[in-house]
């Protein structure tokens, strides 16, 4: 139990939270910083255990979102089985990513411009395709009960998300000491080193994806239980796949409390830097990309690496490519 005391001391501080902080506004942002948590520590999976840097989340957000809206509209089925057949919906997403990228040898910067175009793809596609209500989107019929899981207040929505992400804490610190996660910080480290001592890069990757997926696409089936209306552009935009890419750089990466701590300090930048500017279109993009050079240039290892040298550093894949090109182009 040693190393779960730390995930039961968040989870308490979590629980108090709503005994100081009343205002639906706070509670707005905090619920958004949760949100965003549940992002960070999907890609967290991948990129920063596993060593598979992705620029394309959103499409494991979109697909949790879009399947769980899907699922209520058409069926009348209770949102408490469609949230879980959204998170179902984004794991056979990545499952199927996975199986196509990782079966053909894809990685590093190959690997992170897939998962992009496959992001672009699914909008494309939800923006079309009568079912997800084309460029209209679609707007999820309100039935606001507590007990079927649609969420009346900000409070409700954030005791909601306060449980899921303390779930996935222990999901994460589980992997942490298992023989799995293991493998995946071999593969991330040195893959054919991995292969050469037994470790199926494969199926190692594909676990990872599949479950990165799932913990992303949770946050998707949240985010419909609370605002009912969504679209392409926005399910699957650039946002949430960089918002997945910057809360664990952020706060560290291969870490279990990295992306919590990378959400939490993102999320208060964004509401600081909107209090000063207004709600500028595109603004909280370019604060993203701005945090991230910042953060990759003077902070490698995240928040929690000042502290932790063991940390691993955050190394984007495209920056490493076109520095061994220029190197091949110099011995040429």
């Amino acid at each position: 139990m040693r190393g779960y005391r730390s995930i039961i001391a968040v989870a308490v501080i979590l629980a108090l939270i709503p005994l100081v902080v009343t205002s639906n506004l706070w509670l707005n942002i905090a619920f958004t910083a949760l949100l965003a948590c549940l992002l960070g520590q999907g890609w967290n999976i991948l990129g920063g255990y596993a060593g598979q840097f992705s620029f394309g989340h959103a499409v494991f957000f979109g697909t949790g979102a879009y399947v769980t809206a899907i699922v209520m509209t058409t069926t009348g089925i209770n949102p408490w089985a469609a949230f879980v057949l959204g998170i179902g919906g984004g794991a056979l997403v990545g499952a199927a990513i996975g199986f196509l990228v990782f079966r053909y040898g894809l990685r590093g910067s190959y690997f992170a411009l897939v998962t992009l175009a496959f992001a672009e793809v699914f909008r494309v596609l939800a923006n079309t395709m009568a079912i997800t209500g084309g460029g209209s989107g679609l707007v999820v019929a309100s039935n606001l009960r507590p007990e079927i899981f649609q969420q009346t207040s900000r409070l409700g929505a954030y005791a909601v998300a306060a449980v899921l992400v303390v779930g996935v804490l222990f999901i994460t610190r589980a992997l942490e000491n298992s023989r799995t996660g293991a493998y995946f910080v071999a593969i991330r480290e040195n893959e054919d080193a991995a292969r050469a001592l037994g470790v199926d890069p494969f199926g190692f990757k594909l676990r990872a994806i599949v479950l990165s997926a799932a913990i992303t696409a949770m946050g998707g089936a949240l985010y419909v239980q609370v605002f009912p209306y969504i679209d392409a552009p926005l399910m699957y935009g650039p946002r949430y796949s960089v918002e997945a890419l910057l809360v664990p750089i952020i706060g560290g990466m291969g870490t279990v409390f990295g992306p919590l701590l990378g959400a939490v300090v993102l999320h208060l930048l964004a509401e600081a830097a909107t209090m000063v500017t207004g709600d500028i279109a595109g603004l909280n993009l370019v604060l993203y990309g701005l945090v991230l050079v910042l953060m990759v240039r003077f902070l490698p290892r995240g928040l929690i690496g000042l502290f932790d040298p063991r940390v691993p550093k955050a190394r984007l894949p495209l920056p490493r490519i076109a520095g061994r090109r220029r190197r091949e182009a110099g011995d040429a």
